[in-house]
């Protein structure tokens, strides 16, 4: 039996339409007007938006930082639950390696991970955070494996290449026309500037973006896009979150360079003040890069509203204030990277981009689906609302009004960093490949997901 979603206005990346939508299986099957009702399941969405399903191109859903045993609060079950009730039916989370293994290795420890676990459909990013031979060797078996992009580190030690390795990667991916996202941070600047921080006891979350200032992001993006013009290589930039940085892009894409941006809603929303907050709560919000300063946030709009940033993803990286923040309370550096977020992108972005009249509706779901999905070798089986697609959608209520809270939140943290902000507009449902599996914020059907096959077109 078919289900008929009736009296909706379907929105694109180009523009809008009222137009019902028959799905059988989990396909769109048939778009028009008045489209027969007999013999379908019909669920009138008069009022309410026809959106593509959001897709969520960073994620870490489950993440060893390397610090003993300090694991994230998710894992994918929590996780994928929380992105889906919420209108997010893919993500593309980032597969990491331990050092010394195989990239086969990482791809099938994550499959286990996700498999039967997962209530969002799902792929990921291959990490490379060691080069050599037989890593090289493996980045055509790993295209082959339906994984099409990569992810390498500037900063952090145990994650991060040398300049040379860097671009030997990119040589090696650019062969099968494979896409390369960066971490962009000069590591051994905050690593200087950390040392120097503890040596003089000023070990308070107050300090920890002033060891990673924009001019440490900026020039390891300037480094990053000049390594790339040599390979010849399309590239991502990860949660870019400074005006500087944006400027290093603009200069690249004036030579010619391809250069793809990401953005994410932290860096849109918040800023740098909550790193003072009374009782240690700035620890909260220690991320990478940093919360910045309103000056950036509002460069930052200004790009995603003339295009100069392509997409926003999250970075969801979800360790609990207690227990976990807290192991940082007398010395910042030890405080876990990363914030929750998977969640809440949808409303904020629609909340503080499209009711305030920054950005259209079209172009929200540019930045949370239809372009994530062109980028990233999913288009058109998600990103859009057509015949042939996944009938991946969500009924967006405009008129809704909400309040972020931990107390109300799927994700596992024990915060939120948007606590006590208003939304208005919600997922009143989400379909995925055609079932129900959200309804009013609440997942309904579990563990419905599937790993993406994702190919290049073209590929030599």
């Amino acid at each position: 039996m078919s289900i008929l979603l009736k009296g909706g206005t379907v929105v694109s990346a180009k523009g809008r339409r009222q137009v019902d939508i028959r799905i059988i299986d989990e396909k769109i099957v048939e778009m028009g007007t008045n489209l027969k009702a007999e013999g379908s399941i019909v669920e009138d969405v008069s009022g309410c938006f026809l959106l593509p399903g959001f897709i969520d191109a960073h994620t870490h859903l489950e993440l060893n930082n390397g610090k003993g045993s300090l694991g994230t609060a998710d894992d994918f079950y929590t996780g994928s639950k929380a992105a889906v009730a919420k209108g997010t039916t893919t993500v593309i989370d980032m597969a990491t390696p331990s050092k010394g293994s195989s990239l086969k290795d990482c791809l099938n420890a994550w499959n286990h991970l996700a498999n039967d676990n997962s209530s969002c459909d799902y792929t990921y990013h291959m990490s490379i955070i060691e080069w050599n031979p037989s890593i090289k060797a493996e980045i055509n078996e790993i295209i082959d494996a339906g994984i099409t992009s990569f992810k390498m580190y500037m900063a952090y030690d145990n994650l991060r290449t040398t300049d040379a390795e860097l671009y030997e990667a990119m040589r090696e991916i650019r062969k099968y026309q494979g896409m390369l996202g960066v971490h962009c941070e000069n590591g051994d600047m905050v690593n200087e500037m950390i040392a120097r921080f503890i040596e003089e006891r000023k070990l308070s979350p107050h300090y920890h973006p002033l060891t990673r200032p924009d001019s440490v992001e900026a020039e390891a993006v300037e480094r990053y896009l000049m390594i790339a013009e040599l390979a010849d290589l399309p590239v991502n930039i990860v949660h870019l979150s400074t005006k500087a940085s944006l400027e290093a892009v603009e200069r690249a894409r004036a030579r010619g360079q391809t250069v793809y941006v990401e953005t994410c809603p932290q860096y849109l929303v918040l800023d740098d003040h909550l790193y003072d907050g009374p009782d240690f709560e700035g620890a909260k919000y220690v991320c990478s890069p940093p919360l910045r300063s309103i000056n950036d946030q509002n460069a930052l709009w200004a790009g995603v509203m003339d295009g100069q940033i392509n997409t926003i993803s999250t970075d969801h990286c979800s360790f609990n204030f207690e227990g976990q923040k807290t192991i940082g309370k007398h010395d910042f550096s030890k405080i876990p990277n990363g914030m929750p977020g998977v969640e809440s992108r949808p409303e904020l972005i629609y909340t503080y981009g499209v009711t305030t009249g920054k950005i259209s509706l079209e172009r929200m779901i540019g930045l949370l689906s239809e372009d994530i999905a062109k980028q990233f070798s999913l288009y058109p089986q998600k990103g859009v609302i057509q015949s042939g697609s996944d009938a991946d959608i969500v009924v967006w209520d405009p008129e809704t009004i909400g309040v972020l809270s931990a107390t109300t939140q799927l994700q596992k943290a024990d915060y939120t960093p948007y606590e006590g902000m208003q939304t208005k507009g919600s997922a009143r449902s989400v379909y995925l490949r055609g079932q129900k599996v959200a309804e009013q914020g609440q997942v309904i059907q579990e563990k419905q997901g599937a790993f993406i096959y994702r190919t290049i077109k073209n590929k030599s």
